[in-house]
């Protein structure tokens, strides 16, 4: 028995990635859910495991190539772990519907920092327009037999043209005048009307669309392309309608340069961060909280964080504040629907934990935070943390957070500006603490305090509930008897 092991779907939005290393050789025997692949994704590196256990056949993929979801990793013989006679299930992503005999030109990823209505509406719709186009110019009849949507479609009434193409309504009947389209104003476009309609729909200007029909005529596939051109476009050009980035000079006129390519985790944490910049306003509060008290505490219960397999932090105790935090001030935890102009407000609470790792930046999310005590979310980031490290961690681990916290005290600094994790509405940066001198019933004392900093879109938070709500998370620092230890 020869069974085919085809890439996975790995996660939402991940379509392919990068080959890191190819785990298994050829002749080697393989067991069920053993990891033969290593693959770096835009989100993390993930090992993939085999469906089913064998003897690997061939190995179609190499060390460095780029492979796409369905694509033909291994042959595998003899292979076990599937009932006799049943295929293997191939991922989604190999299915095509079957109107479609042409290639499928790639989907586009999410548009980063479109401004403009086409862009963002073309890309909501640009998977239905894919399925839907083939079909529509199967079913339309050809352009000579398909009459002109109003009157700027045709020819005059009366002319020879019009004579041989169109029959006269007969007498009596009354013929119904739409008004003119705008683009029909200044010149005859050739499109049906239902390549009218999916234009209007996805907000293109009709007359702007080029046709590869004959006279020019407009298809929806063509539409459909046009939408793919402004959405490119969108993507390279600032949010306010400027002109794109100008390239960089060359350096090497100056002395030795080297260039190397971006992994795909430092090229996606780039792409995400320009577009949480260019599309949420970024506001900051800043605040300081008196650890003092709650050091003392966090030194005397860390053998038992240990003991559990943690490491109580700041952190980790910071994420049980934050909980709370949500809790009283819901708002924070919700999103902004721009299309649909609506709020979003999350009932769960996951809560995402910045990482430092060798390859940039990664945001594993603690699920359910709410429901756990401040040792067992010391457990859980430790564990996540090291996932993280090691290049072991998901892609689902790192989706689905409401809310996230990113803390660079251990290495330094006094205070900075988180960038808000898109789609998200806040977050909370801790700076390292330090003993300050502090005036306590009229006497100067030291006291350790923690600088804070909070990052929000002030197109849902206003700046007086951005301050109590850092305030409420700082005095919950400052009082740690309010934060029940296991619950």
């Amino acid at each position: 028995m020869v069974t085919e092991f085809r890439l996975p779907e790995l996660g939402e939005n991940i379509e392919s990635g990068d080959l890191v290393k190819v785990l298994v050789s050829v002749g080697d025997t393989v067991a069920k859910d053993q990891s033969v692949v290593e693959l770096e994704t835009d989100k993390a590196t993930i090992e993939v495991p085999a469906p089913v256990s064998g003897r690997v056949k061939e190995i179609h993929v190499k060390q460095g190539e780029k492979v796409k979801v369905g694509q033909l990793i291994l042959t595998l013989e003899d292979g076990a772990g599937a009932a006799s006679g049943e295929k293997v299930k191939q991922p989604k992503a190999t299915a095509r519907p079957a109107t479609e005999a042409r290639p499928e030109a790639p989907k586009p990823e999410r548009s980063r920092g479109a401004s403009s209505r086409a862009s963002a509406v073309a890309e909501a719709q640009i998977e239905e327009i894919q399925t839907e186009e083939t079909q529509i110019e199967e079913r339309r009849p050809e352009p000579a037999e398909e009459p002109p949507e109003g009157p700027a479609e045709g020819p005059a009434e009366g002319s020879a043209e019009g004579n041989d193409r169109w029959e006269r309504p007969a007498a009596g009947h009354v013929v119904p005048i739409r008004p003119s389209e705008p683009e029909t104003a200044q010149a005859v476009v050739p499109a049906a009307p239902s390549v009218r309609r999916r234009a209007r729909e996805l907000g293109l200007d009709i007359g702007q669309v080029p046709g590869s029909g004959p006279g020019g005529r407009i298809s929806i596939k063509d539409v459909t392309n046009y939408a793919r051109q402004v959405i490119s476009s969108a993507r390279t050009s600032s949010p306010a309608g400027l002109p794109a980035v100008a390239p960089l000079p060359d350096f090497t006129r100056w002395g030795e340069v080297e260039r190397k390519p971006m992994s795909n985790v430092r090229r996606k944490t780039a792409e995400h961060m320009s577009h949480a910049w260019t599309t949420i306003p970024h506001v900051t509060q800043f605040d300081k909280a008196d650890i003092t008290d709650l050091e003392e505490l966090r030194k005397r219960f860390a053998k038992k964080a240990e003991e559990a397999g943690g490491k109580l932090t700041v952190t980790a105790i910071a994420v049980k504040v934050v909980v709370s935090a949500l809790r009283a001030f819901p708002q924070f935890a919700a999103s902004v629907d721009v299309a649909k102009s609506e709020i979003v407000y999350k009932k769960y609470f996951h809560i995402g934990v910045a990482v430092d790792t060798d390859r940039g930046l990664l945001v594993p999310v603690i699920r359910n935070a709410d429901q756990k005590n401040i040792i067992e979310l010391s457990v859980e980031l430790a564990r996540l943390a090291e996932k993280a490290r090691n290049k072991k961690i998901t892609p689902e681990e790192m989706e689905g957070g409401v809310f996230t916290i990113t803390n660079l005290g251990g290495i330094g600094g006094t205070n900075f500006s988180p960038i808000v994790n898109s789609p998200e509405v806040a977050i909370l940066g801790i700076s390292r603490a330090r003993l300050e001198p502090v005036v306590l019933d009229g006497q100067v004392a030291p006291r350790l305090i923690l600088p804070l900093s909070l990052s929000y879109d002030h197109r849902l938070i206003d700046g007086a509930d951005a301050a109590r709500f850092l305030r409420w998370v700082a005095a919950a620092l400052e009082q740690p008897f309010l934060l029940p230890l296991e619950g």
